[in-house]
């Protein structure tokens, strides 16, 4: 026992040998999740509204928009991530610069997400399948770079844990302030197509802000070196990379569900104040006490990963976002049951995707240690590549339910309409929840242990068939 304790604590401290991170660094990675939320959570949140209510788009032509755009996105993933795997580091790092040029143009883009001409009907279609092409395409240059960072600032198991943490918090930190604040900005126009844009313009502007804090404050430790050096690298390679990673294969299938139950989640809260509730002026509140509960919840990451590791945390975040999803399906329409259950399983599906970002550096380590060549940003856009198909689905169950179910926008709902949204916003994520726990726990076999020994070969310029 002694001695593996001394085993993990000497190989904990290789994890950091090609660079100290400090707390600063740490949190400030963070603040990259946090930007990139006040652009991409308003289009999970907002835009289906925008497009069903405002710009007159019927809910099976958003449906469509949502579903083969986020295909689109996903597609554009791994090309984004092959052309800055090939980028040559300058003084400000690989990643970082094209970050921070890509968020610039995304609050652009996220503003004319936001806007609708006076177009004829076919017309506004193709506005937004346009727009909202392009925002992704952007979109794929920021969040790329941002999430292969994390893999290049350290190899510590417990600062990847930290990072996670902060990750999720500046996500949910995100979260938090637009579900709060965006519907009461909006409401200060008279008319909400104008208030739509500005009140974007407003959130997008914070969102660079946050990606400037992070670009300013973080640095790249840890240098790309593979076993083929600098020879110039085939096709084969990045297939090698992706698709003999067997615990980058378990995310990717797991995060098909985890991401599409939250974001059916944040579509159609918006929906259900309005109209299972009552009240829109219901989202902002409910928003405000099921994020500052999730924002409560991943503090405990850090503890809970040194107390029962990754997997476990993981796997008790999904089974209780089962548990309280289902009793809010099977339980009547109740404010006060609903608010309680919906923070418990929000904060539960938060702790785990926090945890997701710390397996998600360490399948990057795993595919450069298994096939001794590093592609983070190619391996990164694989696990990504799953979020925009899982944002797909997400768009097709909800914009989907309110069309099979006769949604008819700012009008008195059926009750067959009624219980349609209130299914979209429970029942799927329970039994979505549930494929994803068991996938993970058949699936993933990247222990915190054996991620250590993997560490530990990169830090001693080892890989599994030999040294570089």
């Amino acid at each position: 026992m002694t001695e593996n304790l001394a085993r993990k604590l000497k190989e904990d401290n290789n994890g950091s040998e090609q660079g100290k991170i400090t707390t600063k660094e740490k949190v400030s990675y963070g603040f990259g999740d946090f930007g990139n939320g006040f652009m991409f959570d308003l289009g999970q949140s907002y835009l289906m509204h925008f497009y069903t209510d405002i710009a007159g788009i019927s809910a099976a032509a958003a449906a469509g928009v949502f579903s083969i755009t986020k295909i689109f996105d996903a597609f554009m993933d791994p090309l984004a991530g092959s052309i800055i795997d090939s980028r040559i580091p300058g003084k400000r790092g690989k990643f970082r610069p094209v970050m921070m040029l890509a968020s610039i143009l995304l609050a652009v883009m996220t503003v004319v997400t936001f806007t609708m001409p006076d177009l004829s009907m076919g017309g506004k279609i193709a506005w937004a399948y346009g727009t909202y092409m392009a925002w992704g395409l952007i979109y794929s240059f920021t969040n790329v770079p941002y999430g292969s960072l994390a893999s290049v600032m350290t190899r510590n198991v417990g600062e990847r844990s930290i990072m996670a943490s902060t990750r999720q918090a500046g996500s949910i930190g995100a979260q938090l302030v637009t579900g709060v604040a965006f519907v009461p900005i909006l409401m200060l126009f008279p008319s909400q197509k104008i208030g739509y844009p500005i009140t974007a313009a407003i959130m997008a502007l914070i969102g660079i802000i946050g990606f400037w804090i992070c670009y300013k404050n973080t640095k790249e430790h840890i240098k790309s070196e593979n076993v083929k050096g600098k020879e110039k690298q085939s096709a084969k390679d990045y297939f090698r990379v992706v698709f003999t990673n067997r615990p980058l294969w378990c995310l990717i299938l797991m995060t098909l569900f985890t991401i599409s139950a939250m974001n059916t989640n944040n579509a159609m809260m918006i929906y259900f104040c309005q109209y299972n509730l009552g009240h829109v002026g219901l989202q902002p509140i409910i928003n405000f006490i099921q994020m500052g509960s999730s924002v409560a919840g991943i503090t405990l990451i850090p503890f809970l990963v040194r107390r029962f590791g990754k997997k476990k945390t993981a796997m008790a975040g999904l089974l209780i976002g089962v548990l309280a999803d289902g009793l809010n399906f099977i339980i009547p329409t109740n404010i006060y049951t609903f608010i309680v259950l919906v923070s418990i399983g929000y904060a539960a599906l938060a702790i785990s995707n926090g945890v997701t970002w710390a397996f998600v550096s360490d399948t990057i380590d795993y595919g450069h240690w298994h096939t001794g060549v590093r592609k983070e940003g190619v391996t990164y856009a694989a696990f990504n590549f799953s979020r925009k198909i899982a944002q797909s689905l997400a768009a097709l169950v909800s914009a989907g339910v309110l069309a099979a179910t006769g949604y008819v926008a700012n009008a008195h709902q059926s009750a067959g309409t009624l219980l349609g949204i209130k299914g979209t916003m429970t029942l799927y994520p329970a039994v979505a929840l549930l494929f994803a726990a068991i996938i993970l726990g058949l699936l993933y076999n990247l222990s915190d242990d054996k991620f250590r020994s993997v560490a530990n070969d990169l830090n001693n310029g080892r890989w599994e068939n030999g040294r570089f």
